[in-house]
């Protein structure tokens, strides 16, 4: 039977139906259905004459939904509910395609209305891209401005809220603390050089500079001239601290006041110091052990009155 003679029987049986005053029953067809040579629309919005283009199935109504409706009645069968729905029933609602888990009550998947090309691309390969059609790598973000992943813990399973952004841009690679004031913790600019952090396995030693630290830190820079590998620096008063963990005994190397001093730990007193004029103060007994104790200026004295000898000028 033709496609147009199919329209006209529905037709006229539709038409006796209404006459005689009774209600349409459905159809039911206990075979399978074949549609050869024409496109099938579906909905109350559908009309004789339909225009289907390249269309082969045609939803046409102002709600439409999908249901994947399981039947399963065992135990051990999955029953679970889906639906595939087109835009919001409700006055003002989104325009979207979304994948809702009926029987859970949730919709995992949604895509709005106007999403920019390419939002999401699995390509041949398995590498998803957002943003592009030509992923290079398992994951690729594409922004015309700072693409940003963001990582949000939302309180909902008992933990404080918190939430970080990784971006990247012309001007840096960075670590974004959005939920304290956005500050941003670490940075890496363009152009950094290989091996600029290296945190070695194993041993957990931090190279800067060199990819085979072979201290705790090992900075490396390889200028040719002198150079200022360290740099410690405080608003009012800065100290490098070295503890030995057996002892508990505790050492500061420490500018403050414009005098280094170096020290027994913090406030136990200073066992030398030198300030800014060249002026240099040691407590305790100071020891030679035969070498020669050389200054460099005449005017020198010992402070606690012992009336050693002071050498001036070159030692023998």
């Amino acid at each position: 039977m033709s496609k147009g003679l199919m329209k006209k029987t529905a037709l006229a049986s539709s038409a006796l139906c209404l006459m005689g005053g009774m209600a349409l029953a459905d159809q039911v067809i206990s075979d399978d259905l074949i549609v050869n040579g024409g496109s099938l629309c579906v909905g109350l919005d559908c009309v004789n004459g339909e225009s289907f283009g390249f269309d082969t199935l045609r939803l046409k109504e102002n709600n439409l939904r999908i249901r994947a409706q399981d039947t399963s009645n065992s135990a051990s069968f999955p029953t679970r509910d889906w639906q595939l729905t087109f835009n919001d029933s409700s006055n003002g609602g989104a325009n979207k395609f979304s994948i809702d888990d009926i029987d859970g009550g949730r919709t995992p998947f949604t895509i709005e209305a106007s999403a920019p090309s390419h939002s999401l691309y699995v390509e041949d390969g398995g590498r998803v891209g957002f943003g592009t059609s030509t992923p290079v790598a398992d994951l690729h973000v594409k922004s015309g401005n700072t693409p940003t992943l963001r990582l949000e813990q939302d309180g909902s399973s008992g933990f404080t809220a918190q939430t970080w952004d990784l971006a990247g841009n012309e001007a840096n690679f960075f670590v974004r603390d959005a939920t304290n004031g956005s500050d941003l913790p670490f940075r890496i600019y363009p152009n950094a050089g290989t091996s600029a952090l290296v945190i070695e396995g194993g041993t957990g030693d931090i190279g800067i500079g060199t990819n085979s630290p072979s201290a705790s830190l090992h900075i490396n820079r390889a200028t040719g001239a002198i150079s200022n590998l360290l740099t410690l620096q405080n608003n009012n008063g800065v100290y490098m601290q070295m503890i030995d963990g057996n002892t508990g005994l505790t050492w500061n190397w420490q500018n403050q006041n414009n005098t280094a001093f170096i020290t027994n730990g913090v406030g136990a007193g200073d066992e030398f110091a030198l300030d800014v004029n060249g002026n240099l103060a040691i407590s305790g007994n100071m020891t030679t052990g035969g070498t020669c104790l050389q200054m460099d200026t005449l005017a020198c004295t010992f402070s606690n009155g012992s009336g050693a000898a002071c050498v001036v000028g070159s030692c023998p």
